[in-house]
């Protein structure tokens, strides 16, 4: 499943004594291509030297990840679990292994409302060929016997890997771009950059430290991107600030279509098989990026009880939702522990 970019970053603006400049600072970026998107790292050069070859090399590891994740990629390493797991126990590396292994236990935690087996419903419903359509309801049933992180079987002593049924598969699409920058953050931290933006087509962000290398968070004022209002393109809804954390931003706005006067998201719950209709935009702040990706998928399907409940119980996690609604204005905003210094909304909304 694919998220199109909702995000876009505020460049801050600040002197060199640290108040404030009508002048934006000016960041280095080094981007590249990669996930079916593009990734882009973001440094102040002056003070890296360094940051543009540790950005290559970073950028490296991305791609590397790709080479791993890809179900697009006819030799990538999930390519061959999906062909083979389903008759033998698959040796893994050990980073593989606990992507899978966190993958399977946040399914579990979010009630499977965010699943890496659920492509064959993906496929069901005409997403991958790009040619949206409404399966039956008996298509749907045997998909769904396909689908379920409960049929996926690891030996955490053997770093092996197997399916307990055929015609499972294993996609990372909700999680692979927040689990490459978590991974390119490490390169960049290995070479001593404490201080950058790194995305992933803008609707996967994760931020270290800030433009000016201030230590004290109270003072640094972070990394500010915008989100763009789902219903009103070109139209920014809110400012979010990072602080540390990621960003992982799921919306509708350019995948869906609509059949006898219901809207068919892109993004379609492993729960029930179906696509969700109500949300239109989910945004989430968590302390790293491969969590970040996978909940705002789960937050997309998940009622905004569920929802809140989550947030409540995990106060590193916040999310922003916006849902289509049957009242005027036409949509409906909900926030779930952010705080007023990293949620602003712009206009009137």
């Amino acid at each position: 499943m694919q998220r199109r970019d909702f995000l876009n970053l505020i460049p801050a603006k600040f002197s060199e004594n640290g108040g404030t400049s009508a002048e934006p600072v000016r960041l280095l970026s080094v981007s590249r291509s990669a996930m079916a998107g593009e990734f882009e790292i973001s440094f102040d050069g002056s003070r890296y030297p360094q940051g543009t070859a540790a950005a290559l090399d970073a950028l490296d590891e991305i791609q590397r990840i790709e080479r791993l994740l890809s179900i697009f990629l006819p030799d990538s390493r999930v390519q061959y679990i999906n062909k083979v797991a389903a008759f033998e126990a698959v040796p893994l590396d050990e980073e593989l292994f606990r992507l899978i292994e966190f993958a399977l236990e946040l399914s579990r935690e979010t009630a499977g409302a965010v699943d890496i087996t659920s492509t064959p419903l993906w496929k069901l419903w005409g997403f991958a060929r790009r040619e949206p359509r409404v399966p039956t309801e008996s298509e749907i049933a045997a998909a769904l016997q396909t689908v379920g992180s409960r049929f996926v079987e690891w030996d955490a002593a053997n770093l092996t890997v197997r399916f307990a049924r055929p015609g499972l598969e294993l996609s990372f699409g909700c999680i692979g771009k927040g689990f490459a920058l978590d991974a390119a953050a490490r390169i960049l931290e290995r070479e001593g950059l404490n201080d950058y933006l790194l995305h992933g087509g803008l609707s996967s962000i994760l931020a270290r430290g800030n433009f000016r290398g201030e230590t004290d968070p109270a003072k640094s004022g972070g990394w500010t991107v915008g989100v763009d209002h789902p219903m009103f393109p070109g139209t920014r809804l809110a400012e979010i600030t990072l602080f540390d954390e990621a960003l992982g931003t799921s919306g509708s706005q350019k995948q869906f279509f609509r059949h006898q006067g219901r809207r068919f998201s892109h993004i379609i719950d492993p729960r029930s098989g179906y696509p969700t209709e109500k949300t239109l935009l989910v945004s989430l702040l968590a302390p790293n990026a491969a969590l970040a990706d996978a909940l705002s998928t789960a937050f997309f399907v998940m009622s905004p009880e569920e929802v809140e409940r989550y947030c409540g119980d995990h106060p590193a996690v916040a999310a922003l939702l916006v849902l289509a609604s049957d009242r005027a204005p036409g949509f409906e905003i909900r926030s779930f522990g952010f705080t007023e210094k990293n949620l602003h909304f712009v206009g009137n909304v």
